[in-house]
């Protein structure tokens, strides 16, 4: 497999290449903080169903509670993710890197909490246990490296899963996330 070689631009906290969906979801991050960690999740709506549109809906507000009835145990939670990366590799951003998303809850990184202050969140489509894509795989170490680019005290040692920032209540991206793989195509991607 080859990597596409294309960068990915940033201007104001926004990936230029990415459909831009701006949740009301955010708020400002405390002063003077930037973002030093990113935080991979997962996420899929309904459960283990892919495209339909119900993740920009619910990032949104937008969810339609009665399209499916797991979506009535989740229509009055408000949260965010800075971007999704979907199964054929598409972005689709919901909040400016600059600004705090609502996507670690409580959370603790190297002893410090509110994780979302510092933060970066990437829900990848997909589920514990379900294999991604190699697309997702590509768009993921392409937005990764130009984060890494764009914020000077985000570091490759300094990335996560939600279930390592939140293990008492959170088991994404799981086990289906090769991690060893993201991590040498990473490698590869800001070596050159």
């Amino acid at each position: 497999m080859t990597l596409i070689k294309k960068s990915l631009q940033l201007e104001e906290g926004w990936l230029k290449d990415a459909e831009h969906c701006p949740s009301p979801n955010f708020n400002h991050r405390p002063e003077n903080v930037t973002p030093r960690l990113l935080v991979i999740h997962n996420i899929s709506l309904p459960p283990a169903k892919f495209g339909g549109g119900y993740i920009k809906d619910f990032f949104l507000n937008r969810l339609d509670s009665t399209a499916d009835p797991y979506f009535e145990t989740i229509e009055s939670l408000q949260v965010s993710a800075h971007l999704l990366i979907e199964r054929d590799g598409q972005l689709v951003q919901f909040v400016s890197f600059d600004q705090r998303a609502w996507h670690a809850g409580a959370s603790e990184y190297c002893g410090a909490i509110e994780c979302n202050d510092f933060s970066v969140g990437i829900e990848l489509e997909g589920t514990d246990d379900i294999p991604y894509t190699d697309r997702q795989y590509q768009q993921l170490v392409k937005v990764t490296a130009a984060l890494l680019n764009y914020y000077p005290f985000m570091l490759p040692e300094h990335i996560t899963g939600h279930s390592d920032i939140a293990p008492q209540r959170k088991t994404d991206p799981g086990i289906a996330f090769n991690w060893e793989y993201y991590n040498r195509l990473l490698s590869m991607e800001i070596t050159g």
